[in-house]
């Protein structure tokens, strides 16, 4: 029941976007068309866990022992960076198509607080490894899940008659507003 519930949580309760406010970057830059939203959950799915999997070894294993725990910090980024580095270097050969579409959100990755922020939030909430994935899976899934919903209703904005000044980034902000609400409801 507990595991249910740290999924659960992360998902709908205290999801990384809509009531952390985290990753609000690439939740408002990537999220004009659906399919390239799909493909930003799933690296940040990839990179969220696997970042959270190494940071919490190096956190267990080396920070704690040799009581280096100020290097928190650096290490996490220094651990993101290269994750993102190898997922770019996937999509390309892989997807040409997701990788361009994805273009300068991909490695903006680097820089989204939301994968920082879950690797010390596993550390700060005493997490053991098995619910600290679970727990970057469950935060990862919360992120997809709030970019696909919102560039679905960004998708369908676009094709209502919608004031001049109220197009693009404000009538998006709005709209991320209502959507938190909603997911407040689950609390």
């Amino acid at each position: 029941m507990e595991y249910f519930l740290i999924i659960f949580s992360a998902i709908f309760v205290n999801n990384i976007v809509l009531s952390r406010f985290l990753g609000i970057c690439p939740f408002i830059g990537v999220s004009k068309n659906t399919s390239t939203a799909v493909g930003m959950g799933g690296a940040v799915l990839f990179v969220m866990t696997l970042a959270t999997i190494i940071t919490y070894l190096i956190y267990t294993l080396i920070l704690v022992p040799f009581d280096i725990t100020y290097l928190q910090t650096v290490s996490y980024i220094l651990v993101i960076a290269f994750l993102v580095q190898v997922v770019e270097i996937i999509l390309k050969k892989v997807s040409p198509d997701l990788y361009r579409a994805l273009g300068v959100f991909l490695p903006l990755i680097t820089t989204n607080c939301a994968i920082l922020g879950v690797a010390i939030l596993v550390i700060q909430n005493d997490y053991n490894l098995f619910e600290s994935v679970l727990f970057a899976v469950g935060n990862a899934a919360g992120f997809a899940l709030a970019i696909v919903l919102f560039s679905s209703m960004r998708e369908t904005l676009d094709e209502l008659d919608i004031p001049e000044v109220m197009k693009g980034v404000p009538v998006a902000l709005i709209i991320a507003g209502i959507l938190s609400m909603a997911f407040m409801g689950f609390a």
